[in-house]
């Protein structure tokens, strides 16, 4: 939850708790997150006494790691944390030098906003040495509840209903409109239009280019716009890449620009046989709703609310709460959704534990029925495995049982 004065303003965060475990097992913890998800600002409310805070945004700094990695380690000491540690990939190494050569817990924290440049040093050089958490723009927990640190328990979902965050619909929506940005939470009088296109402009001249020259950054941004139609819809690379006006090979590789630097996640369809996973069409989800509408030009809430995306954008803060819910308590969890091979029956999400399949549906509406369940039942269990009964994200402001055990759970609880 929020506090502060003029001088000083912050929102506790869910993640605190974890990266602080960590560090008490770890010589290094790593936190990653898109850009301005507040890892910065969390870090450094929470160092431990005399650890010294580097970003690698200033480029004399970053040029002084580069160069000489080890002089510069050598130089700041330890502890140390270096935010923006992908600038300056040979720093990895050196790091791994002298972690071995000292492995008592706690020595470094880093911070980055592309994974795949960070994941690839990590795996490289710090394998074994590191703790690792991802960072996302707030939760509704942390902007609007309690604050907790607790994934979702599958098994009794009451224990993890937030009454605090309990709205109605326009207003849920309206927290979907704004997202999780923390400066937009600092800032109420922020126009978030102003701040989003700020946040695109930074975002693609910086971490896109990092990644990979595009060329176009108009073409880039109009890709973005494209993609953020379709979340919560299954990614077919061939119809994105046609209203995108790029081919099909250029679109998968932007897409994946998109999940390295945390700005969508792709969801796999849910099979038996976990071989297949990764064989059929996933579904696309932004990270954070309040881009998401931006790029999408979703700015009118009635709109939003009643309209033919009402559906799509309410599943996507679902799965964005949920990932929430797990990455702060420290326990992400691989989350699918199930389609049949006709296609005639689809299920939101599942997620498997200890051998119990968990099917979760997302609808608008304060009224549920069982018929909202219906395709449920269809998702297939592995030898061991039991079917459990679902789980109805909906707008309802309570906790109500359904019909066969089922539960309808409130969104603005999540």
């Amino acid at each position: 939850m929020a506090t502060g004065n003029k001088n000083r303003w912050y929102i506790t965060r869910g993640l605190r708790g974890e990266i602080l475990d960590m560090n008490k097992h770890y010589p290094c913890v790593l936190i990653t997150g898109s850009r301005q998800v507040g890892k910065s600002t969390l870090l450094q409310q929470i160092m431990p006494k005399g650890m010294r805070y580097l970003s690698m945004d200033d480029e004399q700094l970053a040029d002084y790691a580069q160069r000489d990695p080890a002089g510069f380690l050598e130089s700041f000491g330890t502890p140390l944390c270096i935010d923006e540690v992908q600038y300056v990939p040979k720093l990895f190494r050196a790091i791994k030098a002298r972690v071995d050569a000292d492995r008592h817990a706690g020595l470094y924290w880093l911070t980055g906003s592309q994974r795949y440049l960070m994941m690839k040093g990590v795996s490289e050089s710090l394998a074994g040495r590191i703790g690792i958490a991802d960072m996302y723009t707030l939760s509704q927990n942390e902007a609007y509840g309690n604050g907790k640190a607790d994934g979702f328990n599958l098994a009794a979902p009451a224990k993890s209903l937030c009454k605090e965050s309990v709205c109605d619909i326009p207003e849920l929506y309206a927290r979907i409109m704004r997202g999780g940005y923390p400066e937009l939470f600092r800032d109420p009088s922020l126009e978030t239009g102003k701040f989003f296109r700020n946040y695109v402009n930074t975002y693609v001249k910086r971490d896109v280019h990092d990644l990979v020259n595009v060329g176009d950054d108009v073409a880039f941004t109009k890709f973005m716009r494209a993609a953020a139609l379709r979340t919560g819809q299954q990614l077919v690379y061939a119809d994105l890449a046609k209203s995108a006006d790029v081919s099909p090979k250029t679109a998968a590789s932007w897409i994946s620009i998109l999940v390295a630097s945390g700005i969508v996640e792709l969801v796999q369809p849910y099979y038996v046989n976990t071989t297949k996973r990764l064989a059929k069409t996933p579904k696309l989800y932004f990270m954070d709703t309040g881009l998401c509408c931006h790029l999408a030009g979703w700015k009118d809430l009635e709109r939003v609310m009643v309209g033919p995306n009402s559906g799509p954008i309410l599943e996507t803060w679902v799965y964005g709460q949920m990932v929430r819910r797990y990455a702060n308590a420290g326990t992400p969890v691989d989350i699918y959704y199930y389609r049949n091979q006709d296609n005639k029956a689809e299920v939101d999400f599942v997620i498997e534990e200890n051998d119990r399949v968990y099917p979760m549906e997302v609808k608008r509406t304060a009224t549920p029925l069982s018929a909202d369940l219906r395709h449920c039942p269809d998702i297939p269990v592995g030898p061991g495995g039991t079917l459990m009964p679902p789980i109805l994200f909906c707008t309802v402001k309570e906790l109500l049982p359904m019909a066969h055990k089922a539960l309808a759970f409130p969104i603005s609880a999540l």
